[in-house]
């Protein structure tokens, strides 16, 4: 398994965002091409795969295992041997390594074709602005639609040889939020004949903050996290633009229409009460990842029979994953890796550790066997 820890090295050393994961894609490309093509049938989708190992049983079923192939715009601080090549990008949230799973287990399929098909999905852009929804609606997805879907997601507070996972609603519907204020600019010594756009962002966060006290059911839960502000440029300038961004988290999506609503009229109040005019965008919505019961019940009594394999059944997160679109139409699950880091995902010191790749290729590889029956020669 030493190769797959060297791809992982090697996609590490590459990283990309949504839809310019260019180079990436060729990478993949590169590997699938060398694995037996007897039973492989390849389209591309965007900067995304389709690889298809159809079944020695005739079997009409299909199993699908999805992994996202994207970087994020972090620089990383890593010191690693291997690190980040693209300056300003980092493989921060373990893609890399989902990707080498992924190919350690469609290598194995490719060489011992299963009874049923097993279709390998490589979705770009997970981190933004949203690659499941769009390929999930393409036409190379219908052709080739799965009956079943699983993926994973690495976790740097388990340790390797840990996964956790649970029935039911696992990640939150999400939707990031800009907003953006415009006002008059002016003199710091005249600020009557200005419109201060500092001021207004500053009261609007305040009040962002009550919508979640005030506005949700204590007995659901939500967030709303402004993580940037921009405006001015110097001291005795009032500024005449801010830009907000942040975040909203949810586990119910009736209540992320309703943080919706509220950001939406506290906004239209900002605007008014100071004279300005504020625009509100919400992008990247992700549905929640809501594992099937069934399945995953399935897939906890496998692990916890799977031999170095320890299964934690954890508990629901605020974490958005756009999988999701792919659970509200395909029945499947997601689970948590193990990959015991110091830093936590999205952080620009993240180093998974690496002796989680062999283990959950296997275990993967023995999940899906345990579906299937392999056919005989």
């Amino acid at each position: 398994m030493e190769s797959f820890i060297q791809v992982r090295r090697d996609l590490h050393k590459i990283p990309e965002v949504g839809y310019q994961e260019f180079k990436t894609q060729q990478y993949l490309l590169n590997f699938i091409e060398k694995l037996p093509q007897d039973h492989l049938s390849i389209k591309k989708w965007e900067t995304g795969i389709f690889v298809l190992v159809r079944g020695k049983g005739n079997s009409p079923r299909t199993l699908a295992y999805r992994t996202d192939i994207d970087g994020l715009p972090i620089t990383e601080q890593t010191g690693l041997p291997f690190t980040s090549e693209h300056q300003g990008f980092m493989h921060a949230c373990g893609h890399d390594f989902h990707m080498s799973i992924a190919l350690g287990v469609l290598s194995t399929v490719a060489n011992e074709p299963l009874h049923d098909n097993i279709l390998f999905i490589f979705q770009p852009a997970e981190e933004g602005p949203g690659g499941a929804e769009r390929m999930l609606h393409s036409q190379e997805m219908k052709e080739w639609m799965p009956d079943e879907i699983m993926g994973l997601h690495i976790a740097p507070e388990y340790q390797a040889g840990e996964i956790a996972v649970k029935k039911g609603l696992l990640f939150a519907n999400t939707s990031e939020l800009k907003i953006t204020l415009t006002g008059k600019g002016g003199h710091a010594a005249y600020p009557h004949k200005t419109k201060d756009m500092i001021v207004a962002g500053a009261h609007l966060i305040t009040q962002l903050q009550s919508i979640v006290s005030r506005s949700i059911d204590p007995l659901n839960s939500a967030v709303v996290t402004v993580g940037k502000l921009e405006a001015g440029t110097i001291g005795n300038i009032i500024a005449e633009t801010a830009e907000l961004n942040g975040t909203m988290r949810s586990l119910d999506p009736d209540v992320m229409e309703t943080l919706k609503t509220r950001v939406k009229a506290i906004c239209d109040g900002i605007a008014l009460a100071f004279d300005c005019e504020v625009r509100v965008e919400f992008n990247q919505p992700y549905y929640m990842v809501y594992n099937d019961h069934q399945l995953t019940e399935d897939f906890m009594t496998f692990a916890e029979n799977h031999q170095g394999i320890k299964c934690i059944e954890c508990e629901k997160a605020m974490t958005g994953e756009d999988f999701g679109y792919f659970l509200k139409e395909i029945p499947g699950f997601m689970f948590w890796l193990g990959v015991g880091s110091e830093y936590g995902l999205h952080h620009s010191k993240l180093n998974p550790d690496e002796q989680a790749i062999e283990p959950a290729i296997s275990f993967i590889t023995d999940y899906l066997r345990s579906k299937n029956a392999v056919t005989k020669q």
